[in-house]
């Protein structure tokens, strides 16, 4: 495991050498978020920092459903009863019927999905809806319903996979031979590009991925795996 905090953010990642897996911890004003779950062994350590932080679990927020983003949800929720978990409607719905709809990219959907969601949720959210201080983002590609956020007092956006900065930075299905996983687990490339290009209009100062280090200041970096990516397409 391994921990880096900065800007009410607190990045907790396992196995960070061999497939480095994210979730985050925000700290809220009294309360606290957690974006993504991890993997199963990731609960332990979660737990543990929201503990050691001293505030209560107030959210539990997907950017999607993918196993290594819910993997330690059954833990949590056991452990922190009150709190309310949260996901997009579109990634409901892909629980239920995995199929795009006929506006979106024809493309099958990828990844791990659980045949039964682990835990009961308890809000659907989308475009504009807030949490606490995070705004959500629709931000799909990597699934078609997967989602950011966006804390408007620091301008850090966290994106699940819709990024990856592991093996080098890249929107997910830019394959990076040094990580290819998230390709692997991604729908569509060409609607990632869209994802990313909406979310560089709000000109984070953060960075932070599903796989791999925050980076500060990404936008030049932003515009260079944008150009990388179409550049593929076309």
């Amino acid at each position: 495991m391994r921990n880096v905090s900065q800007n009410y953010i607190t990045q907790i990642t396992t196995l960070p050498f061999l497939f480095p897996v994210n979730c985050y911890l925000i700290t809220d004003g009294d309360s606290l978020t957690l974006i993504d779950a991890g993997l199963p062994m990731s609960a332990k350590k979660i737990l543990w920092n929201i503990a050691m932080i001293g505030l209560p679990l107030r959210y539990i927020v997907l950017t999607h459903a993918h196993g290594d983003h819910i993997g330690a949800l059954q833990a949590i929720t056991k452990a922190h009863p009150y709190a309310q978990v949260m996901l997009s409607a579109r990634e409901l719905q892909l629980l239920k019927n995995p199929e795009p709809y006929a506006f979106e990219a024809q493309k099958p959907t990828k990844g791990s999905y659980p045949k039964v969601f682990p835990v009961k949720v308890t809000k659907t959210i989308g475009e504009g809806d807030m949490v606490g201080s995070l705004s959500v983002i629709e931000t799909p590609g990597h699934t078609p319903g997967s989602i950011s956020f966006f804390d408007n007092r620091t301008k850090a956006i966290i994106v699940g996979d819709l990024l990856q900065t592991k093996g080098g930075l890249a929107i997910a299905g830019d394959t990076r031979p040094l990580f290819p996983f998230p390709t692997m687990g991604t729908w569509d490339l060409e609607t990632g590009i869209a994802s990313t290009e909406k979310i560089m209009l709000h000109n984070p100062s953060i960075l932070a991925v599903g796989h791999g280090q925050m980076i500060p200041e990404p936008m030049p970096l932003l515009e260079k795996v944008v150009t990388r990516a179409k550049n593929k397409l076309n």
